[in-house]
């Protein structure tokens, strides 16, 4: 018997999707895709409708000349028209161990930052898809761990809840590793989001090169827990890696906690920057705030959203 998709509204209330019927992945490149489309691009192109005029050059096709013009003002003048052409949105999704625990069937039982990064996947999902983008939804750890391709339209919508609520969090995480798959089966060019919390032992730079080389128009969200951006312990502890078990036994002093996030800061501001130099945009999350502000307002600042 065939499983029963769960509804896209364990992830996204009726009222926000509402809201998010309104918006549209925007590119800030313009990406030649390998498969038709169904949206109108900001290229110029020669389809049917027409977008604009310029100077005729020697060479041009004398086809698209508008005579019209011509008869009035005794110069040429090209139409130029908008071309419809296929716009990819893919979108990783962090599921390694330190992102979350396994989850129930229900999604409130999710931990903070794993039901905050899925909760914004399947945003960011909604919206490309009803805007007839296509979309690649990859989840991954040490590795791409799962994958919904070529989606478009509304019909996908039960199809990626099911994916993002049924993936489990656990296991190590090889960042380099899972880029090498995603670009080695993409579909064109387009827009890569990453939702991570981005605590890779094996750094982020060698797998970002690889997205960005790739001209993808990349956009790294890093999702922190409160605990994360201000932790309030104190005291003699172990500690214990939840991706591969190392340990480590401190004694939590003010002194260490300023020295901690001095760190935390550091890296946080080097992977901006790693991805601001290379045309990349960085945003940085609280996993305690609402998704719908980060969608609402500052995806929309950055430009990811219009």
């Amino acid at each position: 018997m065939a499983k029963t998709l769960r509804k896209i509204t364990q992830l996204l209330e009726p009222e926000f999707m509402a809201k998010l019927d309104t918006l549209d992945v925007l590119s800030r490149k313009i990406h030649h895709g390998r498969l038709q489309g169904e949206r109108r691009s900001r290229r110029r192109g020669q389809s049917v409708e027409f977008a604009d005029h310029r100077p005729y050059v020697v060479g041009d096709d004398l086809r698209f000349v508008d005579w019209n013009i011509y008869a009035r003002l005794e110069q040429l003048f090209l139409k130029m028209f908008l071309e419809e052409q296929d716009l990819t949105v893919h979108i990783m999704v962090d599921v390694s161990g330190s992102v979350g625990s396994n989850i129930s069937d229900q999604a409130a039982d999710m931990d903070m930052r794993e039901k905050y990064i899925k909760k914004l996947a399947a945003a960011l999902g909604y919206v490309s898809m009803v805007n007839n983008n296509r979309v690649t939804m990859s989840t991954f750890a040490n590795g791409v761990v799962g994958q919904l391709a070529n989606m478009r339209g509304r019909n996908y919508l039960p199809e990626m809840a099911e994916f993002l609520l049924s993936a489990t969090c656990s296991g190590a995480s090889n960042f380099d590793s899972t880029c090498k798959q995603a670009v080695s089966g993409r579909i064109g060019s387009g827009i890569m989001i990453v939702l991570s919390d981005f605590m890779f032992k094996e750094g982020y730079e060698q797998g970002l090169r690889r997205l960005i080389g790739q001209k993808y128009d990349l956009y790294a969200i890093q999702v922190l827990t409160p605990d994360e951006l201000e932790p309030k312990i104190s005291g003699d502890l172990k500690l214990v890696d939840i991706e591969d078990s190392d340990t480590a036994e401190i004694t939590v002093s003010s002194a260490l906690l300023k020295y901690y996030k001095r760190n935390l800061s550091a890296y946080c501001n080097e992977l901006k920057e790693f991805c601001t130099r290379r045309g990349g945009v960085y945003v940085l999350a609280n996993a305690s705030d609402a998704v719908e502000t980060m969608v609402l307002k500052y995806l929309q600042r950055v430009s990811l959203l219009h």
